[in-house]
C-alpha cells in the first residue's frame, strides 16, 4: 500500500475527520495503563461530539474500568470505576484551522487545558492540569483508520515520568 502524501493538504484535516470535527457518537474499547506498577484493565465507553457553531464544540465522555469495579466491589468508595469528560473547544480562525484550544473537567484530574493540531490523518493534542503540584501534562493522538474508526492513544506524565497509558478504539454509532 503506497500513500501519496502530496494528495493530503493540512489545509483540508478539519474537512476530513469524522472524530471531534463533525457531531457525531462513538463507543470506545480498549486498555488503560493506569500506573507503572498496576495492572493492564480493559475499558469501554462512550463519546459524544456536538458543534455550537462554526468554531465551537463540546465533548462530553464516560470511560468504564468493568474488571476494577468487579475487583473492588460495588459499595467500595476506595475508587470510582468511571472517568468523566467534559470539554469546551475552539477552532483557529480561517487562517489557523488546523489549530484548536480547549478547555477540560476530568473527573480524576480536574480543570485542565489544552491545545490541538490536525494533521491529515491523525489529531493530536496536550493537555495541562491547572493547579497542579505535580504539573501533570498529557499528550493525546487520535488517528483515523477510516471515517468510522479512530485509534485513540493518551499518555499523562509529570516531568520526566510516565504516569499512565490509555489505548482504544473509537467506533462511529450509525
Amino acid at each position: 500500500m503506497s500513500i501519496n502524501f502530496a494528495e493530503k493538504s493540512a489545509s483540508s484535516a478539519a474537512a476530513d475527520h469524522t472524530f471531534l470535527m463533525a457531531d457525531g457518537r462513538w463507543k470506545l474499547q480498549g486498555h488503560w495503563l493506569l500506573d507503572r506498577e498496576g495492572p493492564c484493565v480493559p475499558v469501554q465507553g462512550k463519546v459524544m461530539v456536538v458543534w455550537n457553531s462554526d468554531e465551537w464544540f463540546s465533548l462530553v465522555g464516560k470511560i468504564s474500568r468493568p474488571s476494577l469495579a468487579n475487583e473492588i466491589g460495588a459499595n467500595s468508595p476506595a475508587e470510582t470505576t468511571d472517568i468523566t469528560l467534559q470539554y469546551r473547544g475552539h477552532i483557529g480562525t480561517a487562517a489557523a484551522q488546523q489549530q484548536y484550544t480547549f478547555v477540560l473537567q476530568h473527573s480524576q484530574y480536574g480543570q485542565t487545558e489544552g491545545e490541538g493540531w490536525l494533521m491529515p490523518d491523525s489529531i493530536v493534542q496536550r493537555f495541562w492540569v491547572l493547579g497542579d503540584r505535580e504539573r501533570r501534562i498529557g499528550l493525546e493522538r487520535f488517528y483515523r483508520i477510516d471515517s468510522d474508526h479512530y485509534y485513540w492513544s493518551s499518555s499523562l506524565m509529570t516531568g520526566h515520568t510516565l504516569l499512565s497509558t490509555l489505548e482504544v478504539t473509537l467506533a462511529r454509532y450509525k
